[in-house]
């Protein structure tokens, strides 16, 4: 935070909560202004020590908005200072004037004039050069505005300049145990405005959207928080709070992040378009033994009409489903805090541990502490198109309060995900033959053929008759993933399974077997488990090794 010197003290205590007064003088802050183009940096102009400063661009306009309640007179004054004289146009409700900046080191009341105010609504006062030259054109201390429209008036006077974020929660009953969190999302054109984040698929222990980080960059943003109470600094959070990265796709930056929570961040530099509909995945594996939860967040690009992986971090101290499922828009840097975002959300759906997908189709309405104390009242959600959206920012009345519930029809499209099918699978595919090969070379492993992508070598030789793939078999087994880490075996009893439901790759391999012989089949990941994360120890893209004994085999 800036430090606070004691006129930002004063504004404070004079303008506790936000700002009412009955015909009382009202000091708006110099710092709460919007600068059009915007500022470089978002404290380079406005900030809460020295108000409105480093305004040397003739061509950029300054404006502050508030919300008038009551029609009546208003006069304006400013409180402000140059390094030389200079001359400001000023608009305001509809009338406009000229003031003259006097050049002086200490600020001095300027004043501007006054204005009948006819209705009640949103006002914007705007400031502009009115000479070309370059320089310093003024600083800007604060706005003054007294009268009989001052009655009630509403203003952000807190140096936080970002539009309120608002939030879709998704209640989910008790008894539906979530492993898949599906939603799509939906941005206007207009309203992919810089520094906005279009969060989809939130749960209690992450969220997972896309933004737009600058007016050349956008990104596709997945990410956990740690476990514990730190809330700055993740060099403070203990490795047994720390979320761990897993696994990440092609080309997906993977970082630590802090100052909101700790976590584990990725993100995939993804330009993506307005007016198209965007699919989002989060799958959750929880193990209730060793209290973690492993989560993965999955992006679906239409113009490539695949899936792309983003990452999967392993969560601890959890062993949980997912919970408290929600979406969000945010505003998350104040220099076009003064502009609309808007999204829509829709055809959300959760999948249960069984496959069952249910559809989420009630959502409940929140919004962050700068709408809750009503330092910002531009903000608003509800159903439109049999879609829930959400909008934020452009100083225009709310139109929906905290706890508001929103419903919409059902509309029955259960997702079809087909994770094999996705955005690296040919690269993948190329590095997995790669990395066998290279086992094989280094005698890590052994095989003597393959078939149709899958290697393997007979251990032993079976007296039956050839596997086939409508049969269903009685197996021993053990596997392990290429490192060597092993991940499941049987026991003392044999597993029995239809073929047909097993992954691709014992379906390709084992039919290279014949019955009470024994087999070992190196898997590339696209014929395993692709970029699902399944069980503890299979990350997503794992080339897996089964040595496999087939007791029986039955039609």
């Amino acid at each position: 935070m800036q430090r606070h010197n004691c006129w930002l003290v004063i504004f404070i205590l004079l303008f506790l909560h936000h700002s009412s007064f009955a015909q009382q003088n009202v000091i708006v802050p110099g710092y709460t202004g919007y600068a059009v183009p915007e500022e470089d940096d978002e404290e380079s102009m406005f900030n809460d020590s020295a108000g409105l400063h480093n305004w040397t661009n003739p061509h950029q306009q300054v404006s502050y908005y508030f919300a008038i309640n009551n029609p009546g007179t208003m006069h304006l004054s400013v409180t402000a200072k140059n390094d030389k004289a200079s001359v400001l146009k000023v608009s305001f409700a509809g009338k406009d004037f000229t003031i003259h900046i006097p050049q002086a080191k200490t600020f001095g009341i300027v004043e501007i004039g006054d204005v009948h105010i006819n209705k009640t609504g949103f006002y914007q006062l705007r400031f502009q050069s009115a000479l070309p030259a370059k320089g310093n054109i003024a600083d800007i201390q604060s706005i003054q505005l007294s009268g009989d429209a001052t009655t009630n008036i509403q203003f952000n006077a807190k140096p936080r300049r970002n539009a309120a974020s608002v939030h879709l929660n998704y209640p989910l009953p008790d008894s539906v145990k979530a492993v898949s969190f599906y939603n799509e999302v939906s941005v206007p054109k207009g309203s992919d405005i810089p520094y906005s984040y279009f969060m989809a698929c939130g749960f209690a222990r992450g969220y997972f959207g896309m933004q737009v980080n600058s007016k050349k960059e956008r990104r596709v943003i997945f990410s956990v928080w740690d476990a514990g109470n730190e809330a700055v600094d993740r060099n403070k959070v203990a490795d047994t709070n720390k979320v761990k990265l897993i696994a990440k796709g092609e080309g997906v930056f993977a970082s630590d992040f802090g100052n909101e929570g700790t976590g584990g961040h990725s993100h995939w530099l993804y330009n993506w378009k307005a007016d198209s509909t965007y699919r989002f995945l989060v799958t959750a594996l929880p193990d209730s033994a060793t209290q973690t939860t492993t989560y993965s967040g999955y992006f679906y690009a239409p113009e490539l009409k695949a899936w792309k992986f983003i990452a999967t971090f392993r969560a601890p101290r959890d062993g949980s489903n997912l919970h408290h499922l929600y979406s969000f828009l945010e505003d998350f840097v104040g220099t076009t805090g003064q502009q609309t975002r808007k999204a829509h959300y829709g055809n959300a759906w959760v999948q249960d541990e069984d496959g069952k997908w249910s559809e989420l189709t009630k959502a409940t309405f929140s919004c962050d502490a700068t709408g809750r104390a009503q330092d910002r009242i531009d903000f608003g959600g509800g159903v439109e198109d049999n879609r829930f959206y959400l909008w934020n920012g452009g100083f225009k009345p709310a139109e929906a309060k905290y706890g508001d519930t929103f419903m919409r029809k059902p509309l029955e499209k259960k997702p079809i995900i087909n994770l094999y099918h996705n955005t690296d699978s040919l690269l993948q595919a190329k590095k997995d033959i790669a990395a066998i090969k290279k086992a094989v070379k280094k005698g890590t492993i052994d095989t003597t053929a393959s078939v149709h992508g899958v290697y393997y070598k007979i251990l032993k030789e079976g007296t039956g008759r050839k596997v086939k793939l409508n049969d269903t078999l009685s197996v021993y087994y053990k596997g392990w993933i290429l490192n060597g880490n092993v991940f499941d075996s049987t026991d003392k009893e044999t597993a029995t399974f239809p073929l047909k439901r097993v992954i691709k790759g014992w379906q390709v391999g084992l039919q290279a077997c014949k019955v009470g012989g024994k087999i070992r089949l190196i898997i590339p990941s696209g014929l395993a488990y692709s970029i699902r994360s399944r069980a503890l120890k299979i990350p997503p893209n794992s080339i897996l090794v089964f040595d496999i004994e087939v007791v029986d085999a039955k039609e």
